[in-house]
């Protein structure tokens, strides 16, 4: 009877050589991205890795595989990345920076229809307007949506908007036909990115996020924001300067209105003052003469 020790597990050739080819790449690029490919119809997979050639090489090998590429890695580091890999994802291998990689992932995505069951990333609205649907199961189909019609020349009016299924429901069978016969496509299907590895920075990337919109809206915040406080201190730049110049304008013309009004005030005081010493003047002056006029009429006497 043999023991167990002596027994070896076979690895198929193929294997050998997917895991050698995935090997090599992990050492030749700079970025080794793991993304999500689930629900992923092979055409659009297809379409997505031509439209990347010449950026990033596209592997989807078994998630054994993987994990032995990765624990061929000698950063401590790299081993969380082994968390996100699952049987539905694909690899990249780049020399591109990976948010850049990223974004070219997210900017490919495209629109899909909705199946039944399916979660909802957002409010669906069926929109008001006219439609290419003629009176028929449509009608009763629209109305166990809630959804107000009119006809209109041999069609189907929505005659208010109607949010059909709020963000995290369940997509319902009747909301889910609707939307196919409506050419209403609520989801983006693509490559989603989950995680990544720096292998020059040695760096992981985990949870990676790209919200292009709400990037900008944030830092459109934090300029508006920005702006006004760089200039309250005083600080020059060539998107402060001409606000520098204005603030000093506004401070010039209230300082030439305060310094007229000083002017003004002094002026007034030294008139004050000039009167003020006549009168000093003339009173003074008034008892001499009251003295001469008595000693000339004792003269007199």
């Amino acid at each position: 009877m043999k023991n167990n020790k002596d027994k070896k597990t076979h690895v198929s050739k193929q294997k050998i050589e997917r895991l050698s080819e995935l090997t090599k790449l992990a050492k030749e690029k700079k970025t080794i991205l793991v993304a999500s490919i689930k629900n992923i119809p092979l055409s659009q997979y297809q379409d997505i890795s031509k439209k990347l050639r010449g950026k990033a090489t596209v592997r989807v090998p078994k998630k054994s595989i993987v994990i032995r590429m990765i624990d061929s890695f000698p950063e401590e580091s790299a081993k969380k990345f082994k968390e996100v890999v699952k049987e539905s994802t694909a690899i990249l291998f780049s020399d591109i920076d990976t948010f850049e990689l990223a974004v070219e992932l997210v900017n490919k995505r495209s629109p899909a229809k909705a199946k039944a069951g399916q979660e909802a990333p957002s409010d669906i609205e069926i929109p008001a307007g006219p439609t290419e649907l003629v009176p028929g199961p449509a009608i009763s189909e629209l109305g166990a949506l809630g959804i107000q019609i009119q006809i209109d020349k041999g069609k189907i009016n929505i005659k208010e908007p109607k949010v059909i299924v709020k963000k995290g429901e369940k997509i319902s069978h009747g909301a889910a036909d609707i939307m196919n016969k409506l050419g209403i496509k609520p989801f983006l299907v693509g490559f989603v990115p989950l995680a990544a590895f720096d292998t020059k920075e040695k760096k992981v990337y985990l949870d990676i996020k790209i919200d292009q919109e709400g990037t900008i809206k944030e830092l459109r915040s934090a300029f508006a924001k920005a702006l006004p406080f760089a200039v309250a201190i005083g600080y020059a730049s060539k998107d402060t300067i001409k606000f520098l110049i204005q603030k000093a304008s506004m401070h010039e013309k209230a300082l030439e209105k305060f310094v007229k009004v000083e002017v003004k005030e002094k002026v007034e005081e030294e008139k004050e003052e000039v009167v003020n010493e006549k009168t000093e003047d003339a009173q003074s002056n008034e008892p001499q003469k009251s003295e001469l006029n008595v000693e000339s009429s004792s003269e007199v006497n």
